[in-house]
């Protein structure tokens, strides 16, 4: 049996970011996870070590080209090298139209846009050296649709979305899997109960209603492991309970 290399994350955050660690780290690989405060993914390290798997927390500004690129060479050793990268930040931030100053609407495109386009183009070009490899994209609901008070998130989601469209097409052909999932739905994470209890504090949030994290990293794990004459491009999740 072959043996696996390395999978970067960029976003490696507390909920999705640090299931998909996880979840590859157990199936064999080296995971290199990046994220604003590297220092935070202590934790994750010694829990990922403890159960026999590696994991390399990085200080990470995913909006610098050189950062990127340097997280990138850390992730692609030779005795491990890189064949997935998953880019999974989100910024998803909610303003009425009149609310949204040009700030806002810049630093949202940075993190959720710009950051996956660095992160794509620099993995392509470590990927294509060795003539395959997995980049994939954690999308959201407004990938697809822009919801009232979501301008700015829209906007930067569905350019992500464009841009791994394209990437797909460009990078197919070399042998270099692009996948997009949209994840249609609020996550079961403690900033989002919090937020659904302050919108509706009398009520209870029903069984199927949020996704757990670590079914969305289950499936990057099966997309990274598809066979190429079956590649699927974009995958809509959402949970059984969802209204969509």
């Amino acid at each position: 049996m072959d043996k696996l290399g390395s999978v970067a994350i960029v976003g490696a955050g507390d909920f999705i970011g640090s299931a998909i660690a996880r979840t590859f780290a157990a199936a064999g690989y080296a995971v290199h996870g990046g994220r604003r405060n590297g220092d935070q993914l202590q934790p994750l390290e010694a829990e990922i070590a403890a159960a026999g798997g590696r994991f390399s927390g990085h200080t990470l500004d995913a909006r610098s080209e050189e950062a990127i690129a340097a997280f990138l060479d850390a992730a692609n050793p030779a005795d491990a090298p890189l064949e997935a990268v998953i880019f999974n930040i989100g910024a998803n931030v909610q303003f009425p139209l009149l609310d949204t100053s040009e700030r806002v609407f810049r630093k949202v495109w940075e993190m959720a846009c710009y950051a996956g386009f660095l992160t794509g183009r620099e993995a392509a070009r470590r990927l294509l050296v060795h003539g395959k490899g997995s980049i994939f994209f954690t999308g959201a609901t407004a990938s697809v649709r822009g919801g009232s008070g979501y301008a700015a998130f829209a906007a930067a989601k569905a350019g992500l979305r464009a841009t791994a469209q394209s990437m797909a097409r460009e990078l197919g052909p070399h042998n270099i899997h692009v996948a997009h999932l949209i994840i249609d739905a609020g996550v079961d994470t403690a900033w989002v109960r919090e937020r659904i209890a302050a919108a509706r504090p009398e009520a209870e949030i029903p069984d199927g209603a949020l996704m757990d994290p670590q079914s969305i990293a289950e499936t990057y794990l099966m997309l990274h492991r598809q066979k190429r004459d079956a590649w699927t491009h974009e995958l809509d999740l959402r949970p059984f309970g969802e209204s969509w």
